[in-house]
């Protein structure tokens, strides 16, 4: 199993009038105020914290709620359990690399761009700045589409993300002689004992 962790009133007086109403006459409804994110995800279990997300369990989806936009953060993944072999070395809790990410709005996607740190510029010439950073690519590592989205908030369906096989398992075993491996989605569910948020990191399991 897989452990993602991320890192780092108004008051209207209004004057009503109440008047009878004619026989088989409808009633006009209020409408509602509910906006686009909390009504796709009123069913579904919320998990506030650094990222706020939600899980729909009929469907075993989870649903980030981004706001932090080009704001850096941590993105680490480990194994919470391994296979039993050293020579294999895939070990309980061993962490699959750091990277530094950011979430960026592109029309109806949110992609997770990493920036490329193994070349900057330390100068304070914003033309050499952007120079090397124009001169080395940086990485995209999912996009997200945007399920709803309300102010600078946007709801996407992370659950593709959240059950790839981001530690590269797969390749482990090939190289270790055990065979071809894939993911199968079919066999593939969030553990939710062990799913939380805190104020200053998000964990999927």
């Amino acid at each position: 199993m897989l452990r993602i962790l991320f890192l780092t009133g108004v008051l209207l007086l209004t004057n009503i009038s109440l008047w009878a109403q004619k026989k088989n006459q409808p009633v006009a409804q209020p409408a509602s105020t509910e906006g686009p994110i909390a009504s796709k995800t009123k069913t579904y279990k919320q998990f506030t914290g650094f990222i706020e997300y939600f899980y729909e369990e009929k469907t075993d989806k989870v649903f980030l709620l981004i706001d932090k936009f080009d704001t850096e953060l941590l993105y680490i993944v480990s194994l919470s359990a391994g296979v039993g072999s050293n020579d294999i070395g895939l070990d309980r809790l061993q962490l699959g690399g750091e990277r530094v990410v950011k979430f960026e709005r592109r029309g109806p996607k949110v992609l997770m761009v990493e920036p490329n740190y193994r070349y900057r510029a330390i100068s304070n010439n914003a033309e050499e700045r952007k120079a090397v950073e124009e001169a080395f690519a940086q990485s995209v590592l999912w996009g997200f589409k945007v399920e709803a989205e309300e102010g600078n908030k946007v709801l996407v369906d992370a659950t593709d993300f959240f059950l790839q096989d981001a530690h590269d398992v797969s390749g482990t075993l090939k190289n270790t002689g055990q065979g071809n491996y894939s993911v199968d989605k079919s066999r593939s569910a969030f553990y939710m004992p062990r799913t939380k948020n805190f104020p200053k990191n998000s964990e999927i399991e």
